[in-house]
């Protein structure tokens, strides 16, 4: 299978992750706008879902499968399946653990992290311990998920361990309808979306499980043991939690400044979830596929192979990422209001939604460059660069959202978090070069200056297409505003595409083969062909 039709199928489940993400968000936003308990729910669900990023996605993740993709190279699936099994053991002891004090000193952990200026509001306060304590099991379920998508994503099985997230969005989809079709209150309907949270974590789980055993990977529940292989992944783990968790770490500190404000917490969710799309869709399927791959490559000596890789990742992303950038920089609010402006999400609501878009969609692509270097140096097991380089963006972040909050608001989160991507995205670039980790090539060069080019032909359109269409983008007439603003998106869209396809910053055939189905056949070239 070749490497785009490897990021075309996790993006493809990711795609429909994101979509059914909206519906969910749209009716969650409908439900409760950016009131008290629409805050107290969001910040209780950042609290696991940052632990979730940090320790599976972050950490587990960037440790366990290089190890465990080498571990299938040198000694087989009999060495990585007891490998699997011991980590798998000391997981679930130290997840048990972590969840029983978690539950205990909720109250201290969510007056300290989650939310501190909620301790103002007892009724804000009670609930958001209340449903942090019923979400905070989800992360056990997560980091469990996340080893077995691991497993799954090194034996080369990408696509369901992609598809699982939308039984998140299917199971509160549901909950937030049920919520609006029967008429309950706002405290009611948070607590029954937390339990939804929840129950999906343990359906996300047990289908993976069921997906392991399919494809021959069983794996057996033994003793708790810290052996030398186990010690080794909690040593890489120590820097990879703050590495692999940079954008969460940023987002978790840009609620906590911005709790100060009301509504603040809500509204960069709701402009996050749309900025999260393309990141989703592209930088998680860069994610994905490129660090297994990248670190067998290296593990059999292939370098030509792995500097292919990083260098087709490269393309992937830049001109997938710089369109869906521009078109949220350009015309924010006519996106914001046909997602979102409904029942209690009001034009004011848009309005400041849509700035916060904005300042987030100018670090996009940072996001997903992100994506593409930091595998090179997990590939190599080094955790200790990218973690200082982390620790940097951090405190970037902390200071500008800081200088900027009194006078930009919840904008300033977002416009710092943005900026201090950028900053990680430059220092892990510019340190691979250095290495000679990382050289772009002659084809490279020329297909990413021809993506700019495509990219600033689009925002032009956009911005003087946008200007001529005002009044059908702000029409009162919901149809008229859907239809324009689809129809002026969908121009700048075919515009891109023409652009970058004609001037060859896109293959026209090897995206075509991305999505044409695959043939099972005598003449099929091998899983390890790029």
């Amino acid at each position: 299978m070749s490497l785009v039709k490897k990021f075309a199928s996790v993006g493809g489940a990711t795609l429909a992750s994101r979509v059914l993400g909206f519906v969910r968000e749209a009716l969650i936003g409908a439900a409760l706008g950016a009131g008290p308990v629409a805050d107290a729910f969001y910040a209780a669900f950042a609290f696991p879902n940052l632990f979730r990023r940090l320790f599976a996605e972050g950490a587990f993740n960037s440790a366990f499968v290089p190890k465990f993709a080498r571990a299938i190279e040198s000694g087989g699936m009999q060495a990585a399946r007891e490998f699997a099994e011991q980590v798998f053991a000391v997981l679930l002891t130290v997840l048990i653990a972590l969840s029983a004090l978690a539950m205990i000193f909720m109250p201290v952990v969510v007056g300290t992290v989650v939310a501190p200026a909620f301790a103002d509001t007892p009724d804000k306060f009670d609930l958001t311990v209340e449903l942090t304590r019923v979400m905070f099991p989800y992360l056990l379920c997560m980091s469990l998920v996340a080893m077995f998508s691991g497993i799954l994503n090194s034996m080369r099985h990408y696509f369901l361990a992609a598809f699982v997230p939308v039984l998140l969005n299917i199971i509160m989809t549901g909950a937030a309808a049920f919520a609006l079709w029967s008429g309950m209150g706002d405290f009611a309907t948070g607590r029954l979306l937390s339990y939804g949270v929840l129950m999906s974590g343990f359906a996300q789980l047990l289908l993976l499980v069921f997906a392991a055993r399919r494809a021959g990977f069983a794996l057996t529940l033994r003793l708790p043991k810290m052996t030398p292989e186990v010690k080794h992944l909690m040593i890489l783990m120590g820097p990879a939690m703050l590495t692999g968790g940079v954008i969460q770490i940023n987002i978790m500190i840009g609620r906590i400044i911005a709790s100060a404000q009301d509504g603040a917490i809500s509204l960069l969710n709701y402009a996050d979830r749309i900025n999260q799309l393309p990141l989703g869709v592209i930088g998680i399927a860069i994610g994905v596929v490129l660090l297994p791959e990248l670190s067998r490559a290296l593990k059999g000596e292939r370098f030509d192979e792995a500097d292919h890789l990083q260098n087709r990742s490269l393309e992937f992303a830049l001109a997938l990422t710089l369109p869906a950038a521009i078109a949220m920089l350009v015309v924010p609010a006519p996106i914001v209001n046909i997602l979102y402006e409904r029942g209690a999400f009001t034009s004011e609501t848009t309005a400041l939604t849509a700035s916060a878009l904005a300042a987030f969609a100018s670090g996009l692509p940072a996001y997903v460059l992100i994506k593409v270097f930091q595998p090179a140096f997990f590939a190599r097991e080094d955790m200790k660069t990218p973690l200082w380089f982390s620790m940097a963006t951090v405190a970037v972040n902390v200071v500008l959202s800081f200088v900027l909050f009194g006078r930009y608001g919840h904008v300033a989160i977002a416009l710092a978090t943005s900026l201090s991507a950028w900053v990680n995205a430059l220092l892990l670039g510019i340190t691979l070069w250095s290495r000679r980790h990382y050289r772009p090539d002659a084809k490279n060069l020329r297909k990413t200056l021809m993506i700019l080019v495509s990219a600033a032909a689009m925002g032009a359109f956009l911005y003087i297409t946008g200007g001529l269409l005002a009044a059908f983008l702000s029409s009162p007439s919901t149809l008229t505003r859907v239809v324009s603003t689809l129809g002026l998106l969908l121009g700048a869209f075919v515009l891109y595409m023409a652009v970058v396809i004609t001037t060859g910053g896109l293959d026209w055939q090897e995206l075509r083969g991305a999505f044409k189905r695959r043939r099972r056949d005598s003449n099929e070239a091998p899983p390890s062909e790029i």
